[in-house]
């Protein structure tokens, strides 16, 4: 559980020359196809500082509210525009009820359904979306980016905002300074496909890297009375794999972990995998570990089987 200082400041070095060096590399470049290149590598960037804004958001970084909250403004509001109030309040009401269909923000019936019972209840789009949405999954991840942006936006003008003022002006700044960037230096044709590409491959690299952790897990609602242990664990997967699945994966890899210690670093988890997954074994609770692509299988099926009452 020790914080590790020169783990995060390396981490966070890095994610920021390769947020200079891209932007760099996009002025240097000028009108030139090789920018849609560039878009694939800030979109991977981007998601890179979503993962230390997360982590920032769980005291992982820091210890006080303070400097946590300051980082997570510039690296979310300004550096990658999402709205740090609002994603941290989200993203705790997930930790708190994890996959509970009354209480997790995540699983609500927004566009893709999690529940039969949310399947034939749903009504226009998500309904329309349901029958066949194990195929529209992915695709739709592609707009998940910008649904971010707006709800960041949105957020801000709810009565119970915090911090509206700053929050929003450096939304404004990180906006402004993007589309600015981007019209400028590219004409109009260009620079629009780039911020296709650019949203629609961060908005699915962080769709991916989330789906592995809960979907496809079972849903809770309020008939189901667990104690803490319980309710994280058999609502989240882990997914095995090395360096690189970590990496790539912002080590979210170890959700379970995760869930039951969201304060440790995340260079811990890999160390607490084994000894949680013993101790389950020991206590007689279901622990899932799995590949990356059986994740995703099991995420997509459980979709499927979803809608199925829609396709009858």
């Amino acid at each position: 559980m020790d914080r590790r200082p020169f783990y995060y400041a390396t981490r966070i070095s890095i994610a920021v020359v390769a947020y200079i060096g891209c932007w760099t590399l996009f002025a240097w470049l000028g009108d030139s196809w090789l920018q849609l290149l560039v878009a694939a590598a800030l979109a991977v960037v981007f998601a890179q500082f979503g993962f230390v804004a997360h982590d920032i958001g769980h005291r992982q970084v820091f210890r006080t509210r303070r400097p946590s909250d300051v980082a997570g403004l510039l690296i979310g509001n300004l550096g990658i525009g999402l709205g740090w109030g609002w994603w941290s309040s989200k993203h705790n009401r997930h930790h708190a009820n994890p996959n509970h269909e009354d209480h997790d923000p995540d699983v609500s019936p927004a566009v893709i359904v999690w529940s039969p019972e949310q399947a034939i209840r749903s009504r226009g789009l998500p309904r329309f979306i349901a029958r066949h949405q194990a195929f529209w999954f992915f695709p739709l991840l592609t707009l998940e980016a910008w649904h971010l942006h707006v709800a960041s936006f949105k957020a801000l003008f709810n009565p119970s905002a915090k911090r509206r003022g700053p929050e929003l002006a450096l939304l404004i700044a990180h906006f402004v300074a993007y589309f600015g960037l981007v019209f400028t230096v590219l004409p109009v044709g260009k620079a629009l496909l780039f911020l296709v590409i650019h949203q629609g491959l961060f908005g699915l690299y962080l769709g991916s890297t989330f789906a592995p952790n809960h979907k496809g897990m079972p849903v809770l609602t309020k008939e189901d009375k667990l104690d803490f242990l319980r309710k994280q664990v058999l609502t989240s997967r882990n997914v095995r794999g090395g360096w690189f699945t970590d990496v790539a994966l912002g080590q979210l890899n170890y959700q379970i972990e995760h869930h039951l210690f969201p304060h440790m670093p995340a260079p811990s988890l890999r160390r607490a995998q084994p000894i949680v997954q013993q101790y389950c074994a020991e206590i007689g609770v279901s622990y899932l570990q799995t590949g990356l692509l059986e994740s995703y299988g099991q995420a997509l099926r459980h979709l499927h089987e979803v809608g199925a009452p829609l396709r009858r």
